[in-house]
């Protein structure tokens, strides 16, 4: 145990010794998504809001890491489609000029709320989602941040039918740091 705390401890310092800094901030934005493989499905409009840490390593890298409240789904004739999810984005940003760049990382998402109509062949959705996220962003001055994403479902959201989260992100954040 104490090698363990010994190791995670001197992990923890090297990477805050040689990352050039820190960001802690809020974001929020609009979700524009679907559901893959399934016919009779229409894009639905949510949101989703949270928080973010990044470490900038140097002036073109950084490892952001977020915790956001989000509302996915889709829209069918039975009636909304939705699954609320708390996603955890772990989020690797090439910075390209300035502030332009490049996201690219892994999101794991946990459903805390589904409402599916009763009609639905969704019924007993998984607990759990993973998906691959890409996007771009822009980090502006004053600590503001503006993100373009797409998620891409890698795990079929019920057991009974073949079906992905698809979402498509817009985001304004701002940096305390």
């Amino acid at each position: 145990m104490k090698r363990l705390s010994f190791i995670l401890f001197s992990l923890l310092f090297s990477v805050t010794t040689y990352s050039q800094g820190v960001d802690l901030g809020i974001k929020f934005g609009a979700n524009f998504a679907t559901i893959s493989d399934a016919a009779g499905l229409d894009n639905k409009t949510g949101f989703h809001a949270g928080a973010f840490a990044a470490l900038k390593f140097n002036d073109k890298v950084a490892l952001q890491g977020e915790l956001l409240y989000s509302q996915q789904g889709s829209e069918v004739n039975l009636g909304d489609f939705n699954l609320d999810y708390v996603n955890v984005p772990v989020i690797v940003k090439y910075y390209l000029v300035q502030g332009l760049n490049i996201q690219l990382g892994p999101q794991f998402g946990f459903l805390v709320n589904d409402e599916l109509p009763s009609e639905s062949d969704f019924n007993n959705p998984e607990s759990m989602d993973f998906s691959a996220v890409m996007g771009l962003g822009y980090d502006l001055p004053f600590g503001l941040r503006i993100d373009g994403r797409y998620n891409l479902g890698l795990t079929d959201i019920s057991k009974n039918v073949d079906g992905k989260n698809q979402v498509i992100t817009i985001s304004l954040g701002y940096s305390f740091l």
